[in-house]
């Protein structure tokens, strides 16, 4: 059954007194039970937990507070509140939903990766939309997505969804800042991510939101890397969902990329934390770069940080980024045979394999 992926951001869920917007909340929910006749699996990715909450609490959006616990305790109050308002707006349209809540940790630990896909997927196979938050009472402000888009970004990719729709307070992608500059004129539809590099696009967030115009750009580019075409759209508009998910022209679409990447590899270079850093020398860099190989220790020159074997580093030469990979050494064993040849390396470390990071373990930046 075809899948898609619905993201609305805290502008869309919310007002900027933390009000749920019962109004736009129900139009989207009918396009959503619209696609369930229809036979197309929706999954809904929220954010608001925290805006919600806020308000609930009387805290004004000019008092947003910053410290991780005070959000945490917001999301708390407001994390079922929201959830049951989908709930009862799904259900009265003859749709069930689950709520499931998931972390950074859940996206980058390959055992709890697997597991929220065969979730997700035994949902779906129950006739059931998922309505997935991340779970910001337990989050840290390390480990998190940055207002649910690149959460979404990585559900689509985990169920094979044939399209993600990132759904915010503006009608897409524009040349530049539309509320300060009067002749920036919304982009359609890119096809090459080097057209981005005209556009002058803001990481600034809503007053309510954590995100950013960059941020969904980002996640659109994981999502059409993998094979997913992404619809960044106004999520306030009436019929937004179905438009989008039917392939009308609304908002801006970046279409499916020629060069595509496996979902272990994307895992890895967008959800996979850095644990540690590994200077290589010039030798080294140009292998990784051009000839697809692993990275041995004797081409390692300096290691940083604190890491264990399983491991995401980043791999730099000088001061440029190479790539980032799963090493098979913890710092300390790295430190030990850096520089040093296979064999020298199997006499100090008999159990080691020969390679630092494996090339199928390994994505360039």
């Amino acid at each position: 059954m075809a899948s898609v992926v619905v993201k609305l951001g805290s502008s869309v869920v919310a007002t900027d007194d933390g009000t749920v917007r019962i109004e736009v909340l129900q139009r989207v929910c009918d396009d959503v039970a619209t696609l369930y006749r229809d036979g197309v699996a929706p999954i809904v990715v929220t954010s608001g937990a925290i805006a919600h909450g806020l308000g609930v609490l009387g805290i004004p959006p000019a008092q947003r507070p910053q410290a991780i616990e005070e959000l945490q305790a917001a999301s708390a109050v407001g994390q079922g509140k929201l959830y049951r308002v989908y709930d009862d707006l799904l259900g009265e349209r003859g749709v069930r939903s689950a709520q499931v809540l998931l972390t950074f940790f859940d996206m980058s630990a390959r055992t709890h990766y697997l597991n929220a896909r065969q979730t997700l997927g035994k949902l779906l196979e129950l006739g059931v939309v998922p309505i997935i938050n991340e779970n910001d009472t337990t989050t840290t402000d390390e480990i998190s997505f940055g207002d649910n888009d690149f959460l979404a970004a990585q559900v689509a990719i985990l169920v094979g969804a044939e399209r993600l729709l990132l759904l915010t307070n503006t009608d897409g992608v524009f040349t530049a800042d539309p509320r300060t500059d009067p002749d920036a004129r919304l982009v359609p539809r890119i096809d090459d991510f080097q057209q981005l590099e005209e556009l002058r696009i803001g990481n600034e967030a809503s007053v309510l939101g954590s995100g950013g115009m960059r941020s969904k750009v980002v996640a659109a580019e994981m999502a059409s890397a993998a094979g997913i075409p992404t619809v960044i759209a106004n999520g306030q508009r009436a019929g937004a969902v179905l438009s989008a998910a039917r392939g009308e022209a609304i908002g801006t679409t970046f279409a499916v990329q020629s060069e595509r990447h496996s979902s272990f590899k994307l895992w890895l270079k967008y959800a996979k934390p850095v644990r540690g850093r590994v200077q290589v020398d010039a030798g080294a860099a140009r292998a990784l770069r051009e000839g697809g190989t692993s990275l041995l220790p004797v081409g390692v020159v300096g290691v940083d940080g604190t890491f264990e074997a399983g491991d995401a580093i980043e791999v730099i030469h000088g001061s440029e980024a190479v790539g980032k990979g799963i090493s098979n050494y913890s710092s300390e064993e790295l430190m030990r045979v850096r520089g040093r040849r296979s064999a020298e390396v199997r006499e100090l470390l008999p159990l080691a394999g020969d390679e630092a990071v494996h090339r199928d373990y390994f994505v360039l930046a």
